[in-house]
């Protein structure tokens, strides 16, 4: 019932910059944290950053400083600008979502991915 959206996903040199957007739509009571994740070919899966509801964010070590999450409650609408793109961040990029369909049910929800190509 739960479906995200993503866009913003594409072809960029290095040094360059991209936002990523991903909106949620359905049967959303509220939504707690969201986040994005990344996988790139021959590595696992990592989790690349969150959001609570309440506005606080984490980073993974790799992307601190040059990436920034942000929400939207209003819209039901996650971001990740990234900037001072390098080539190793390269990756299917997927974002995630905690959402509450009633006030005593959550569900997980993820979106269908968006590819992420940095190179000369």
């Amino acid at each position: 019932q739960v479906q995200l959206v993503e866009s913003g996903g594409g072809l960029v040199q290095p040094g360059g910059s991209l936002r990523l957007s991903c909106a949620a739509s359905g049967s959303i009571f509220s939504i707690n944290t969201m986040g994005w994740y990344r996988q790139a070919p021959g590595k696992e899966r990592e989790l690349v950053a969150t959001i609570t509801s309440g506005g606080s964010t984490n980073y993974a070590d790799s992307v601190k400083g040059r990436f920034t999450i942000s929400r939207d409650n209003a819209k039901n609408t996650v971001y990740l600008q990234m900037n001072s793109l390098k080539p190793e961040d390269t990756a299917v990029y997927q974002c995630n979502a905690v959402v509450k369909i009633r006030p005593t049910m959550s569900v997980r929800s993820w979106g269908q991915g968006t590819q992420v190509t940095v190179s000369s």
